[in-house]
């Protein structure tokens, strides 16, 4: 395997992890946030609040979008299979 063809791959690989995990940590951002300004408005200051909503919304978001990180990782599985006659040994 040549070197360019590795840094090839490893920026493939990076790039799809981001793009699969970034729907998860958007979410868990924007909930968390949410859950801050409500807790500093109400001067409620409970630790475990802001756990439950962040869990059911990964939970909500995994769900809807199983089927689009399924079809990334499939894709890029097939990609990474397909370039293995390439390879010189």
């Amino acid at each position: 395997m040549s070197l360019e063809m590795a840094i090839e791959l490893f920026r493939q690989a990076i790039y799809n992890a981001l793009l699969l995990v970034s729907p998860i940590l958007l979410t868990t951002i924007v909930v968390g946030l949410a859950i801050s300004l409500i807790q500093a408005v109400t001067s409620i200051q409970e630790q475990t609040l802001s756990f439950a909503p962040k869990l059911f919304a990964v939970g909500g978001v995994l769900v809807f979008s199983a089927s689009w990180l399924m079809e990334t990782l499939m894709n890029f599985t097939i990609t990474v299979l397909t370039k293995i006659p390439e390879i010189p040994f």
